[in-house]
């Protein structure tokens, strides 16, 4: 029997219907139900009672474990298109009614996901307040005063209320980042092109990310590990190339100067991110004050520069038809942007590429950076009498993301005095999805907060290396580390770098005779030290060749990492190591190498 009290988060899900407790068809009466009881501003259109049941019959007799979202509710932001309902924008003169839906909508359905429909957003994608919208300002969950943060401000709300799982926006200025620091949710902005926007409405389409809202970031995780697939159809879509990933033990995060900061006032903020800091120095990172000029002026170029033409381009042949149509904010936007010249455009990327170099000093000075999501939360009664200054003040620490091709996920960091919340960003360079998704969980968790605007507490974290979302976690100690002879067997089958971390004190390192190319004998012993790993997680399809392919003495086993957790990864026969050298004193292969 399902309660109405019923968490929606992913695990408590499938841990229900793996138990019989209760059916999609009775989880999609508990979210219509939770819908007529919210603001009505959240939805610009749902499916159909009888076609939601028709996705949820659909998965009578299916497997739970091969469909990682079995009986998931999701919501769409609607400029993403989903087959049976038309595709607004936030704009009604501009709809139209897609034939199929985008493709990462194709994917998470595919996986079991269950599409309720499409939610509100600022025009066009155009904003960071949730207020430019022909069906409303969206209020924030926690107080219907304040902004709720756009423009995916409908999906964020959708599950921040306990109406859906998880939730789809788009992101190209922080559209999935500020509505859910606003609303107490994970909000991951993933590295560009990794989710097609094959589908979607673009705003700056060179720059635009299809965004997951989530309640945790294992939620987004699994979301994620779903959608992240290659679209041949996409001019846009990236394939993999190896990140440089993050240490799960002594990472090196940055923060940006304190005359750097910028709070507009508000010191709820301001101690809410220095308590961050400290709780991530508490979690064993190494904190650095890094010079974050290069990412402010460059968040300038993306209103201030040529990409507003984008955003034009998007939408030419509608706003020269019927610009009436527009709100006036979101007119007065882009309909100018048609001035723009190809000579501006030209030397903004000359400045772009600048501030780019400019900034990669940063990646060797630390791993990831810290900064707030936002510097302040305005009620919707600013935005209105103020929507430039105020919007462009929110998107201080967040527009610069795409330009310079960064990944970032916005974590919950806890409330204000006025029982606000408040919100951070963890972001390295691309492809560190995964990386970065992994060590938000922990910050998240180490905090103590509910989930979302639900009231309840954060569900129990899944283990770590599980496959139950397609992947799985394996450690690598020698030559199939990034760099090196034989990593090309991971990245040819989809394989990311999650983290760089040491197994716990209790092996040995041997190095094997034969060869090319050298090869690392790693085993468990009583008395031994903590030997370098690289942790990657590979397409659970794949991972079979990939064991496959390892030749004895070598095999996989289950290693114990530095920091208690367990993962599945390279071991060695103790007999094969009579005539091997022990190069344990090196502290990794990598040592040994280099001698």
């Amino acid at each position: 029997m399902l309660n109405d009290d019923q968490s929606l988060d992913i695990t408590a899900l499938r841990d229900g219907y793996a138990r019989g407790a209760f059916t999609p068809e009775e989880v999609i009466d508990l979210v219509l139900g939770r819908i007529a009881a919210g603001p009505p501003s959240v939805w610009i259109s749902a499916l159909p009672r009888k076609a939601m049941l028709d996705h949820a019959r659909a998965l009578r007799g299916q497997d739970i474990a091969r469909l990682p979202l079995y009986g998931v509710p999701f919501a769409i932001k609607d400029n993403i298109d989903l087959a049976g309902l038309p595709t607004t924008a936030g704009c009604a003169e501009y709809a139209y009614a897609p034939t199929r839906s985008a493709f990462v909508v194709e994917r998470l359905i595919a996986a079991g996901a269950l599409p309720i429909g499409k939610t509100n957003l600022d025009q066009f994608a155009t904003g960071l307040v949730g207020t430019r919208s022909p069906w409303g300002a969206c209020p924030n969950a926690f107080d219907p005063h304040y902004i709720s943060g756009g423009s995916s401000s409908g999906s964020a709300l959708a599950v921040a209320l306990g109406q859906t799982s998880f939730a789809l926006g788009t992101d190209t200025a922080g559209s999935g980042r500020v509505p859910a620091a606003f609303n107490n949710l994970v909000g991951l902005k993933p590295t560009r092109g990794r989710l097609s926007t094959n589908g979607v409405v673009p705003a700056c389409r060179t720059l635009d990310c299809v965004s997951v809202f989530a309640l945790t970031a294992e939620d987004a995780r699994r979301v994620f590990d779903v959608a992240a697939v290659f679209d041949d159809a996409d001019p846009y879509a990236r394939r993999i190339t190896s990140a440089r990933g993050i240490p799960r033990t002594g990472a090196r995060f940055g923060t940006p100067r304190t005359d750097q900061l910028e709070w507009f006032g508000n010191a709820d903020y301001a101690r809410l991110f220095e308590a961050t800091a400290r709780r991530l120095e508490s979690l064993g990172l190494q904190r650095h004050e890094i010079d974050c000029a290069p990412f402010l002026d460059a968040a300038r170029l993306l209103y201030e520069g040529p990409w507003v033409a984008e955003r034009h381009a998007a939408i030419r042949d509608f706003i020269e038809r019927d610009a009436d149509a527009l709100l006036p904010v979101t007119r007065g936007i882009i309909e100018p942007a048609h001035e723009l010249s190809a000579v501006a455009a030209f030397e903004a990327q000359y400045r772009l590429a600048a501030l780019a170099r400019a900034a990669e000093p940063i990646w060797h000075e630390v791993d990831l950076m810290l900064m707030p999501t936002a510097g302040t939360h305005y009620r919707i009664d600013e935005v209105l009498a103020e929507p430039l200054a105020l919007n462009a003040n929110l998107g201080r620490y967040t527009n610069f993301m795409n330009l310079l091709d960064l990944a970032a996920v916005a974590v919950p960091a806890g409330f204000t005095a006025a029982g606000l919340p408040f919100g951070v960003t963890l972001f390295a360079p691309a492809f560190n999805d995964r990386a970065l998704l992994e060590l938000g969980a922990r910050l998240h968790r180490s905090l103590d907060l509910p989930a979302g605007a639900t009231g309840a507490p954060l569900p129990a974290p899944t283990a770590s290396g599980s496959n139950d979302t397609g992947r799985v976690q394996v450690a690598v100690c020698g030559a199939h580390m990034q760099g090196l002879p034989l990593n090309h067997q991971l990245t040819e089958r989809g394989g990311e770098l999650v983290a760089r971390t040491r197994t716990a004190p209790n092996y040995r390192l041997y190095a094997l005779p034969g060869g090319p190319p050298q090869r690392p004998g790693l085993v468990r012993v009583d008395d031994g030290a903590a030997i370098e790993v690289e942790v990657w997680s590979l397409p659970v399809e794949h991972y079979g060749s990939f064991v496959a392919g390892i030749p004895a003495p070598l095999g996989i086993g289950t290693l114990t990492l530095a920091d208690g957790s367990t993962v599945q990864g390279f071991l060695c026969e103790a007999i094969a190591t009579r005539d091997a050298e022990d190069v344990t004193r090196f502290g990794g292969w990598r040592g040994w190498l280099k001698g």
